[in-house]
């Protein structure tokens, strides 16, 4: 059996014109998915890791962990920096708390990236039952 690498990254989270043009159509479509539960990773750390452009990877933090499709960045190099846009998927893996400021922080978050190819990316109602819906 094959044994999984782990990559400690600082996790970056924000708005993309993709993320913002589908929101618009539907948040639950699968066009909003495969543009926002998506990680952005330079090349370099995508060979460390052994994973390919589209396969699934897990994101996780002391907040929370979530399954995404990898991403190869256009802008590198930044290694050891991922990028998940803002939605449902990047919220499993950042602080809710906003600290009295009225916005929780989104950059800078600790985090380890992992090949996830046995998980499944969750469409949005999937994400919303498992993370907030008791019973």
């Amino acid at each position: 059996m094959r044994e999984m690498r782990k990559l400690k990254v600082s996790l970056l989270t924000g708005r993309t014109i993709d993320q913002g043009r589908v929101k618009e159509k539907s948040k639950f479509s699968d066009e909003y998915r495969e543009n926002v539960a998506v990680c952005y990773l330079d090349p370099e750390d995508m060979k460390k890791l052994g994973i390919r452009e589209d396969m699934n990877i897990r994101v996780t933090t002391r907040f929370g962990s979530v399954t995404v499709k990898a991403k190869r960045s256009l802008r590198a190099p930044h290694p050891g920096v991922i990028f998940i846009p803002y939605g449902a998927w990047a919220n499993q893996v950042t602080d809710p708390r906003t600290n009295s400021v009225g916005m929780p922080s989104l950059k800078g978050i600790d985090a380890e990236v992992e090949a996830a190819p046995e998980d499944e990316v969750l469409s949005l109602e999937e994400l919303i039952k498992r993370s907030y819906v008791k019973g």
